[in-house]
């Protein structure tokens, strides 16, 4: 069996412009959501426990570090465009993106985190009310024809997650599809190189699923199981490199492990801190967001680096990311 390649980011802060250590030293609770926006060349990562949306100039690095604070939690976000416009009114949604917020689909306003829902999923349901309250937003991704693709769970600020979860589809027309049903905690999801292979991770299950994708129409068809963690951690959030390899973020396992496009692990980078979370690229670095320890976690140093962002240069560039199209 061939030796995986590893990376490591150490316990040691040496600067703060080094891959060691935390990149930016926030006090979050549960990071996730990390997002390369290229034309405003800033990212940014949502604090989905604490209702935040923070942002970094990535010419100034973390010193310019702002945040955000929404009325609820919002689990990811994605830039937006007005689809077929003319080059008058392209910059319409400048000033706001997309999000996966407590009850749906919603604009966010990127100066004052106001919410603007297009589609709250529970609408029309015998027992919306309820739903509403229980579920919340997850991960999601846009794909190639400007879909946004987002997973609803249990809010564990109400209920121990259960198989309630449902994976949703908002269409450019605002059109609304239930894609998945019976998931636990929807995470990761993304799309292979030729477009005709859709990833979506239930994380207690351990597994991450491949689908048949029709990328005309969004029809998503013949789940397997594309990859199986063996063991009692859970794959999270996760991005795709332009190799077609899938960086899953393993939660409660220290790490983001490379999977092959054949399902194999290739790769892995280690963590000085337990939770990690999700992962997205900057160029070839890999930007990890990671979760607060539980009190109960035997690394007592590991305090100091949970819920915080981390940055490694893995030599890859990852996928571009998809704007959703909105058609007003």
């Amino acid at each position: 069996m061939a030796a995986i390649q590893q990376w490591t980011v150490t316990e040691v802060r040496i600067a703060r412009l080094t891959t060691n250590g935390p990149y930016i030293d926030t006090k979050g609770t549960l990071l996730e959501g990390p997002y390369h926006d290229e034309k405003r060349n800033e990212f940014r990562f949502v604090d989905i426990w604490d209702h935040k949306v923070y942002f970094m100039d990535l010419a100034k690095g973390p010193d310019s570090l702002r945040s955000i604070e929404t009325a609820t939690s919002v689990g990811v976000t994605a830039d937006v465009v007005a689809d077929g416009s003319s080059n008058a009114n392209a910059n319409t949604y400048s000033d706001q993106m997309i999000v996966g917020a407590k009850h749906g689909f919603a604009l966010l306003d990127r100066r004052t985190g106001a919410l603007s829902y297009l589609r709250k999923v529970w609408d029309g349901e015998e027992d919306s009310a309820v739903r509403a309250d229980l579920m919340r937003s997850n991960d999601g991704a846009v794909d190639s024809h400007g879909r946004f693709w987002v997973g609803a769970m249990n809010d564990p600020k109400v209920k121990k997650p259960i198989q309630e979860g449902v994976l949703f589809r908002l269409d450019p027309d605002l059109k609304l599809h239930r894609m998945l049903e019976q998931l636990t905690i929807p995470n990761g999801i993304g799309w292979n190189d030729r477009d005709d292979t859709m990833y979506v991770t239930d994380s207690p299950t351990g597994r991450i699923y491949a689908f048949d994708f029709d990328a005309s129409t969004g029809a998503i068809s013949n789940q397997r199981v594309h990859f199986q963690l063996s063991e009692p951690k859970e794959p999270d959030g996760f991005a795709i490199d332009t190799d077609g390899c899938i960086w899953s973020a393993i939660y409660g396992g220290r790490r983001v492990i490379r999977i092959s496009p054949e399902g194999k692990v290739i790769g892995e980078v280690l963590l000085p801190t337990r939770n990690v979370t999700c992962c997205a690229f900057v160029g070839t670095e890999l930007f990890i967001t990671t979760a607060k320890d539980e009190p109960n976690d035997e690394l007592p140093k590991s305090e100091l680096y949970g819920g915080k962002v981390f940055r490694v240069d893995v030599g890859i560039k990852g996928q571009p990311k998809n704007q959703f199209r909105f058609q007003k």
